[in-house]
């Protein structure tokens, strides 16, 4: 897939350090499906971003370079993932991609398709097709930076909470996008 080189001041953020708790607490950006880490389809997904973040309680070899950035204290959830990782960013964004890094299945494709819903928006989220907002969205930074809560507030935060006064676009997700590895079963689904 080629670059687009439209997406200037695109930068992404992937939440890698959550607790894993159905798969044993293990570092689930290190789980490898096909051959191949989640963190690096996580980092594939932001192939058009300025630069990236990841956000985890320890530090990895990858192919592209990225920062790596903790939450403190770590484990405090997505929203304090997130605003951890738009901290951590060297650029100033205009707009910020945010994804879990289970979900393999979301690509490039699937983030042009999301900064293109975002247009006239605050931003866009994938849903699965129950209609559920899922951890794979692009934010426009300014308007992010207006809803930013407190940094006692941001830890365990719902995502949802932080996103409320936000006017955002719901992308359906296409084939298996929306599908995240919370499980070995899971994992074996999508043939790891």
């Amino acid at each position: 897939m080629d670059l687009d080189l439209t997406a200037s001041g695109f930068c992404g953020v992937v939440l890698a350090g959550g607790t894993a708790a159905r798969m044993d607490g293990i570092d689930k950006g290190s789980v490898e499906l096909a051959g191949r880490t989640l963190l690096t389809y996580a980092l594939d997904a932001f192939l058009d971003a300025d630069e990236v973040v990841v956000v985890a309680p320890r530090s990895v070899p990858t192919e592209r370079p990225v920062t790596f950035a903790c939450e403190d204290p770590p484990r405090g959830g997505p929203v304090a993932g997130l605003l951890t990782g738009v901290d951590a960013l060297l650029r100033r964004p205009r707009v910020v991609g945010v994804l879990a890094v289970d979900m393999p299945r979301v690509t490039a494709a699937t983030m042009r398709r999301l900064r293109a819903a975002a247009e006239g928006h605050d931003g866009a989220f994938l849903v699965d097709g129950d209609g559920r907002r899922q951890l794979a969205g692009v934010l426009d930074a300014a308007r992010l930076a207006d809803v930013r809560p407190g940094l006692e507030e941001q830890h365990g935060m719902a995502l949802h909470r932080l996103l409320a006064p936000l006017r955002l676009a719901s992308v359906p997700a296409g084939g298996e996008e929306a599908l995240d590895i919370d499980t070995w079963a899971d994992l074996r689904d999508l043939g790891g």
